[in-house]
């Protein structure tokens, strides 16, 4: 006559049959999430690479850009790009603004690209220079000549021994030391 095993044995012998083939999916398991961290952590490292390499070459195009634009408007270069022959003071103040105003526009979108401490020194060259034109302007008399109003400037450079963009020029050009 046969017995019939009891509970408990049977038991046992379920988990002793099964516990092998569990052991082996639970490593297989980690295994297999080990190796998909891993691949994703490779594909997200090429991506960026990937980034890098078309973003460094746009961010130089944007900082060239800006420094062009800062060249531009620095007073000397830009009272002698903007002549002032004919022009009262009032007409050639009008056309300086007028013209950075246009040049920084132009350049708006090179922020992007920028550094917000760097934008902001751009920002503050530019307000610099409006303003000194400003001052000089408001310090002449009403009839004056365009050319004036040029000296005046001019005079107000020589005297301050720096232009208002040298600052934010180097700013950029360390800041670009430090990226490249």
């Amino acid at each position: 006559m046969m017995t019939t095993p009891d509970t408990a044995t049977l038991v046992l012998w379920v988990l002793i049959s099964t516990l092998p083939a569990l052991l082996v999916g639970a490593g297989m398991y980690v295994l297999t999430q080990k190796y998909l961290e891993r691949d994703y952590r490779k594909r997200l490292l090429e991506v960026r690479l990937k980034n890098s390499e078309v973003i460094l070459p746009i961010r130089l195009q944007a900082y060239e850009r800006i420094i062009l634009f800062l060249e531009r408007i620095t007073p000397s270069n830009l009272l002698i790009r903007v002549s002032p022959s004919g022009l009262s003071a009032v007409e050639y103040q009008a056309q300086l603004l007028q013209e950075i105003r246009a040049e920084y526009t132009h350049n708006l979108s090179q922020q992007l690209y920028m550094s917000e401490v760097a934008w902001q020194q751009v920002k503050k060259a530019k307000e610099d220079v409006v303003t000194m034109i400003n001052q000089c302007f408001q310090r002449l008399a009403p009839e004056a000549r365009g050319t004036e109003l040029a000296k005046r400037v001019l005079e107000k450079v020589l005297h301050n021994e720096m232009d208002p963009t040298a600052q934010s020029l180097q700013f950029l050009k360390q800041e670009l030391h430090e990226i490249f």
